[in-house]
């Protein structure tokens, strides 16, 4: 009877070990999951929810300005779509290291998928027909077409997490803004401001209609032309009716500093009495902006911070 009883106890003691390690491993298991499913965030997108990386590293933006939106926020992209050869003069140290992939209808998937990303984002307008591929790639997050950059950062900001930044940056841009536009009220006054840029054989005005110029007349405040039509976003004249616009001051800009075609449109005007009798020319009033860093003017609060330095700094140093 004693030996049977040990026995029973033996067994009994076996069972209770294969019980604990099962519980031990289902905890185990359960725990693994628990981890694997916190490193990853479902997010709202155009193509409904997609799961993305909890805290990606190896981001891409897709368009010429969602690089410029991510590195915003903090984060440095791992490859960009460039329209110009070389990247605006205030993202040069932080993209030193960011591959340069161009730009094209379709965007390079060999260099994408070489770049090893963690995710992809990218406006609808821009890569909706490129979707599939880019899926296969990595998580990729369509994000709906907007009017106003602020809220194209704010939908950035809201798939990375960074909601917090994107308020940051969009209150310091508006201080920044707001004392901008007080001195220059006080240096340039009602005097008037035009907005011109040197393209292949014409020349564009912009107006306070378009995202560039209205940067200009309505952010910064600086008094438009009074003939420029209201409801036009930009107009594109001849050197020959340039003296029908005659304002005061003249922000100038090459559309592409290293086009043949730009350059030799540049200096027929500079070598035209039309040209040089005008109000900002012979008050030597105009300001020449580089093409490359205001491509994106209007449009990112990087572009944006970086014009408002330029424009003050034109304006102080000629009220010197």
């Amino acid at each position: 009877m004693r030996q049977m009883r040990q026995g029973m106890a033996f067994c009994m003691a076996i069972v209770m070990i294969f019980v604990m390690a099962a519980c031990s491993n289902n905890n185990g298991q359960a725990k693994v999951a628990a981890t694997a499913e916190a490193e990853f965030r479902v997010v709202n997108s155009e193509k409904g929810e997609i799961k993305i990386p909890a805290n990606p590293v190896r981001v891409i933006g897709l368009s010429v300005v969602y690089p410029e939106f991510l590195q915003a926020l903090g984060v440095t992209p791992i490859a960009v779509q460039n329209y110009q050869e070389d990247f605006p003069t205030y993202l040069q140290e932080p993209f030193q290291d960011t591959l340069k992939m161009g730009i094209a209808e379709t965007p390079n998937f060999e260099m994408i998928l070489a770049s090893d990303p963690d995710l992809i984002i990218a406006p609808v307008w821009w890569s909706e027909k490129d979707y599939d591929q880019l899926s296969e790639i990595a998580p990729t997050v369509l994000l709906p077409e907007r009017d106003d950059w602020r809220d194209e950062l704010t939908d950035i900001a809201e798939v990375l997490g960074k909601n917090e930044v994107a308020e940051k940056v969009i209150q310091e841009l508006e201080a920044q803004e707001a004392e901008a536009k007080q001195k220059l009220d006080e240096l340039v006054g009602n005097e008037t401001v035009m907005y011109m840029m040197v393209m292949p054989n014409s020349l564009i005005l912009y107006g306070d209609q378009i995202d560039r110029g209205k940067f200009i007349h309505t952010t910064l405040g600086l008094e438009m032309i009074p003939n420029f039509p209201g409801t036009d976003r930009s107009l594109s004249i001849s050197l020959e009716k340039l003296p029908e616009y005659n304002p005061d001051h003249l922000i100038l800009q090459l559309n592409n500093e290293d086009n043949a075609e730009v350059k030799q449109t540049y200096e027929d005007m500079l070598d035209s009495p039309l040209w040089k009798n005008m109000n900002a020319v012979k008050k030597n009033q105009v300001y020449t902006m580089a093409g490359k860093d205001w491509f994106n003017l209007g449009m990112s609060p990087l572009a944006n911070r970086y014009a408002i330095d330029a424009v003050l700094q034109a304006f102080e140093g000629n009220s010197k």
